[in-house]
C-alpha cells in the first residue's frame, strides 16, 4: 500500500528527472576550460579547491587509540598487527570450495570468509524446487551439517577465524559451524570469527529475508545472547553497511542506516536484559569502500566517531572496547565492470589503500572477473596480491593515520558525520529503523539516490571508464570460473543418502521441539543445535521457523 507521501515523493522524483533531461547538454570535450564546474564526491558532497585552518577550527584530533577512535581504534595500529586479508569465497559444492579455501590459506590468507549460494540465503535446501538452477552458482551450497563438516575438512577451527556471509538462516548456519568444531574437538571457547546475522539491512537493501522483521530480530537476538553466555570469543553479528552501499546509497547513507541498524540491534539486546557491556565488545562491523578516495577515508573515521559517542551517551558503556567500532571492509562490486575488465585491478587497489587509510580492521579485494561470475583461481590469487604488495611494499603500514590534519580529511570527516548523525536523528523520531523500514524510508532514500548517481553516469557528468569514457570497440577474453551443472545433482544425491541413513524420529523431535520454543519465548539456539546435531536439514529448520513466524513480503513504495 502507497503512502500519499510515498506517491508525492514519486511525484517529485519524476518532475526532478524531466528538469534535469530538459537542462542536461553533451559532456564538456577534453580541455574545455572548467572554471566553473561544480566539484563533488561522488555522493555529493561540495568539494572547494583548497582546504585550510578555517575548515577545521571546531575539529579536535586526539591520537590513535584514543576516545572518539577517529585516527583508530589501536595506539599502533598496523605497526603492531596487519589487517587480516580475508577473501570472499565460495561456489559450487562444499568439496569445491574446501580445496578452494586450502588453496589460499597456502597463499597467506588469514581468514576464512564464507559465500552461501542463494538457496542456502533464502532457507532452501538443494533439493528443493526453487533451488533449480540456483545450487553453488553464486556461493556454496549447504543443506545439511553433514555439508558443513566438508566445507572445513582438515581446517583446523581453532587456528583460523572464520566469517560466515549469512543473514535470514544465520542461527542455522551458525549452529551448524558451532557442531563442526565439537566434531574437531575444539572447546567454543577457543573458537573465533563473525557471522554477519544483519537481517535489518536485508529488508532495506538486499531482500534476502525470509521471516517478518519481528521474529527476525528475536532470532538474531537469540544469538548475540547465546555467544555472550557460551562462544564468547566469535562476533555475533556483523553490522552490514557494504549491501546499503551496493544498493546505491550515498556514504553518508550506508554510515547512518548502519549505525542506526546498530542502535537497534543493542537495544534489543538490552529488552532482553544482558547489560551493555557484556555484548557491545562483540558487535562488529561491514563497510563498502568505493571509488572516491577521500570520501571513503572519512566516511570510516565518521564511522568511529558516531559510535563511540552513541556507546557511551546513548547507552553508557562504559568499557573501552564498546566503544571501539570494529569494521571489516570490501571493495565496491557496484564499481566494476565487464567492459576493460582490467580496469577493475586499478579500481580495487584504489578502494583497498582508503579502506586500510581509513583504519579498516580486516579486508576484502574483489577480483577483476567480478562483473561476469565468481572469481576465478588466477583472479582471485591477484586480489589477494594487490593486498599483500601493499601491507609488505607500500609503507602504508608504517604510521598511523597518515592522512589524520588533513585540512581536506578532516574537513570531510566532519561533514559526513554530521550528515550521517541527521538521519540518525530522523530514524529516532520515526520510532527506530524497524518502524523506519515498515514506512519505507531507508529504502525510498537510497532509491533516490541511485537514482540520481546513474543519471549522472547516463548523461555523462560522472565518468565511468571504458563505459561512458574512454572507451573500445572490442573487448579481450578474460578466464572466468564455470560452475559446473553437475553441482546440484551432487547435491541432490547426497542430501539423499543423509535422509536414508539418519534417525528419522530424532529428527522429528528435535524439530517438534524447536517449533515449541519458537511458539514461546525461550532462546532458540540449544533447540537449533538439537535439530543441527540430529542431521535436520537447513530448509527442515527453515520451515519449522516458517510454520511458527510465517514469511514476510515487502509493501512496494513507490
Amino acid at each position: 500500500m502507497q503512502t500519499a507521501s510515498a506517491v508525492g515523493g514519486w511525484i517529485k522524483r519524476r518532475r526532478r528527472y524531466h528538469e534535469i533531461m530538459a537542462q542536461s547538454t553533451a559532456p564538456a570535450p577534453p580541455g574545455q576550460d572548467e572554471e566553473t564546474r561544480q566539484f563533488k564526491t561522488i555522493s555529493g558532497i561540495p568539494v572547494k579547491a583548497v582546504y585550510g585552518p578555517g575548515d577545521v577550527a571546531n575539529v579536535t584530533l586526539p591520537a590513535p587509540g584514543e576516545f572518539p577512535y577517529t585516527r583508530g581504534i589501536h595506539e599502533t595500529m598496523y605497526r603492531r598487527r596487519l589487517w587480516t586479508m580475508r577473501q570472499f569465497s565460495g561456489f559450487a559444492t562444499p568439496e569445491e570450495t574446501n580445496r578452494r579455501y586450502v588453496y589460499l590459506l597456502s597463499q597467506g590468507q588469514t581468514g576464512l570468509s564464507v559465500a552461501f549460494d542463494l538457496p542456502t540465503l533464502m532457507g532452501y535446501d538443494a533439493d528443493h524446487a526453487a533451488s533449480t538452477g540456483e545450487v553453488g552458482k553464486c556461493g556454496v551450497s549447504i543443506s545439511s551439517l553433514e555439508d558443513m563438516e566438508i566445507l572445513f575438512r582438515g581446517i583446523p577451527l581453532a587456528d583460523v577465524t572464520v566469517s560466515m556471509t549469512i543473514n535470514s538462516p544465520a542461527a542455522i548456519l551458525w549452529a551448524m559451524y558451532l557442531a563442526v568444531a565439537e566434531k574437531q574437538g575444539v572447546d567454543w571457547l577457543r573458537i573465533s570469527g563473525t557471522l554477519q546475522n544483519d537481517i535489518l539491512k536485508e529488508y532495506i537493501a538486499q531482500k534476502e529475508y525470509i521471516f517478518p522483521p519481528r521474529p527476525s530480530m528475536r532470532l538474531v537476538t537469540d544469538v548475540i545472547e547465546y555467544s555472550m553466555n557460551h562462544v564468547p570469543r566469535f562476533n555475533p553479528i556483523s553490522i552490514s553497511g557494504y549491501h546499503i552501499r551496493e544498493a546505491g546509497s550515498t556514504a553518508a547513507q550506508e554510515l547512518a542506516f548502519t549505525l542506526r541498524d546498530g542502535i537497534e540491534y543493542v537495544e534489543w539486546a538490552l529488552e532482553r536484559g544482558m547489560p551493555v557491556d557484556s555484548f557491545a565488545p562483540r558487535l562488529s562491523f561491514f563497510f563498502n569502500s568505493h571509488n572516491d578516495f577521500f570520501e571513503e577515508i572519512a566516511k570510516f573515521r565518521a564511522a568511529r566517531n558516531i559510535w563511540a559517542y552513541t556507546m557511551r551517551d546513548r547507552f553508557g558503556a562504559k568499557d573501552e572496547r564498546s566503544l571501539k567500532l570494529r569494521t571489516h571492509a570490501q571493495t565496491a562490486g557496484c564499481s566494476l565492470t565487464w567492459q576493460q575488465p582490467y580496469n577493475n585491478v586499478v579500481r580495487t587497489t584504489m578502494q583497498a589503500l582508503a579502506a586500510v587509510l581509513g583504519g579498516t580492521q580486516s579486508l576484502h579485494t574483489n577480483s577483476l572477473d567480478e562483473a561476469y561470475a565468481l572469481p576465478s583461481e588466477n583472479a582471485v590469487t591477484l586480489a589477494l596480491r594487490t593486498q599483500q604488495i601493499m601491507a609488505h611494499e607500500s609503507g602504508v603500514r608504517n604510521t598511523v593515520d597518515p592522512l589524520g590534519g588533513s585540512y581536506f580529511v578532516e574537513a570531510l570527516t566532519a561533514e559526513v558525520e554530521k550528515q550521517a548523525n541527521e538521519y540518525i536523528r530522523r530514524i529516532d523520531d520515526m520510532g527506530g529503523m524497524i518502524a523506519a523500514i515498515e514506512r519505507g524510508y531507508p529504502q525510498t532514500e537510497i532509491a533516490n539516490a541511485s537514482y540520481e548517481y546513474q543519471h549522472e553516469i547516463e548523461t555523462g557528468e560522472q565518468k565511468i571508464v571504458g563505459v561512458n569514457a574512454f572507451t573500445e570497440k572490442d573487448g579481450h577474453a578474460i578466464e572466468l570460473l564455470q560452475i559446473n551443472e553437475s553441482a546440484q545433482s551432487h547435491q541432490v544425491e547426497k542430501l539423499a543418502a543423509l535422509k536414508l541413513r539418519r534417525d528419522a524420529d530424532k529428527v522429528a523431535q528435535a524439530l517438534d521441539g524447536l517449533k515449541r520454543a519458537a511458539q514461546g519465548t525461550e532462546n532458540t539456539m540449544p533447540y537449533i543445535l538439537d535439530a543441527v546435531r540430529a542431521y535436520a536439514t537447513l530448509g527442515e529448520i527453515c520451515d519449522a521457523f516458517r510454520e511458527v513466524f510465517g514469511t514476510y513480503t515487502e509493501s512496494a513504495v513507490l
